[in-house]
């Protein structure tokens, strides 16, 4: 498994608030087509590696993935947004709890919190993109 199968398994798990969870290609069509909200999009947004970790024998490195998790939510009723605004936080806890500390199959250390930003408010969504940082190590291959 990748590591953005494994997070989007991990939010689907048990009892999940989310009615959509899905990956790149699927927040690439949210404007033309979007699907049941609370939804979350899970895609690698970056990745760095290290420098090689062996003096002799193969290539090893450490990669930095940085894992995007896209969450949107619908909710017109309030006044301004307010409720919108509500479960959006309601939202990133529930992510923030799932994912923090898990390890993924590939992953060397677990799930860590990096940032989080807003990305969208308007006509009563609310898209807000939390980052995490899942390191893995790339080998050299014989």
């Amino acid at each position: 498994m990748t590591l953005v199968r494994d997070i989007i398994a991990r939010l689907l798990e048990l009892q999940t608030v989310f009615k959509t969870v899905g990956g790149a290609a699927d927040f690439s069509l949210i404007e033309k087509r979007r699907s049941g909200t609370p939804a979350a999009y899970v895609m690698v947004a970056d990745e760095a590696s290290g420098e090689n970790e062996r003096v002799t024998g193969r290539i090893l490195q450490r990669l930095e993935t940085d894992i995007a998790v896209v969450i949107v939510t619908d909710n017109l009723s309030g006044a301004r947004m307010g409720q919108a605004a509500d479960d959006i936080e309601g939202l990133k806890a529930f992510v923030r709890a799932r994912l923090i500390g898990f390890e993924p199959s590939d992953a060397a250390e677990p799930v860590s919190h990096i940032s989080g930003d807003l990305i969208k408010a308007h006509g009563g969504a609310v898209w807000f993109e939390d980052r995490y940082s899942v390191p893995t190590y790339l080998e050299e291959q014989p």
